[in-house]
Formats: structure tokens, sequence, C-alpha cells
């Protein structure tokens, strides 16, 4: 059987907070607020993966009032949910996402964060894709408020676990 999950999420821009985006350090002016280190990209495949395998949002797994996972390097989070998702018998087959911003521009960094975003769910980078684009001009991305991210993921199931 195979099943497929969505995931958004959305961080406004903060002053004196890094900018990461799929596990990348991306050099600008202001980072994204958020309990841990705000990734958007991370959340949104995360919230693909474990909502469509296991019923759980990244807020569900990781509370924003649990004081551990104040900073949290969001890779380690989305790892984490990766070697649930396989405990509950699935694999995951492929991650396709899209980064919206209007800036600062993220095609650069795009190949860096498949490979970190691949290893973290222990896929091959070929089943990961990543797309970037803005809102030209419109809405908060559009207004450089801050950025969001969307991704869908099809899992697999791999034992009889899953009862669907």
């Amino acid at each position: 059987m195979t099943i497929s999950g969505i995931g958004f999420d959305a961080h406004a821009f903060a002053e004196e907070r890094a900018l990461i985006i799929g596990g990348v350090h991306i050099p600008h002016h202001l980072g994204l607020l958020g309990h841990s280190d705000a990734d958007v990209l991370a959340h949104a495949i995360t919230d693909a993966i474990a909502g469509v395998a296991l019923g759980k949002d990244i807020g569900n797994l990781f509370p924003d009032s649990d004081a551990k996972y104040k900073g949290a390097d969001s890779l380690i989070l989305l790892a984490d949910t990766a070697a649930l998702v396989r405990r509950a018998g699935f694999a995951i087959r492929h991650v396709d996402a899209v980064i919206i911003a209007q800036e600062p521009k993220m095609a650069p960094h795009i190949p860096a964060m498949r490979e970190k975003l691949a290893t973290a769910m222990g896929v091959l980078v070929n089943n990961m894709t990543i797309k970037a684009t803005t809102t030209e001009y419109m809405g908060f991305t559009g207004r450089k408020e801050g950025i969001a991210a969307m991704a869908v993921a099809t899992l697999e199931a791999v034992t009889n676990q899953y009862i669907g």
C-alpha cells in the first residue's frame, strides 16, 4: 500500500537568529522565529511523513512547551521522526517540497538541502526534491515578513502493521 502525506510550515523573520532552511545555514540579515531552529522546510517534511504514518504532527511529537526542544536542530527531529515512521512499518519513498520566500534566494542552497534532508531521513538524495518560489510580493512572504514551506511525502507500507 502506498500513501501520501502533506505538510506545511511558516515562520516570521526575526533579528539575532540564524537562517536555517533544510539544515543549511543561509547568509541573511534575519533568521526565523521559533522554539527550535525554526527550519520551515524540515518542519513541513516532518509533518508530511508523521501525519500520514503516525497520525501526528511535529507539535505532537516535539511540543514547544517542552524546554528540551528549545533551539533544537530540526534535522535531528526529522531523523527521529523518520525512525518512528520506519518502526511503524513504512518506507519513505519520495519527498517533494517547495520553499516560499521572497528573499533570500534559495536556488544556490538547494543541492546542500537535498543532501542534508535525505541523509536525515535515510533516503537517497534522488528521492528528495526541492523547489523554491516567490509570491511576487503578495502576502506575508512577499512582504518579506517570513518564509513558508510545503511538502508532500510518498510512503509505502512495508509490514502488516498499518491498518488503513
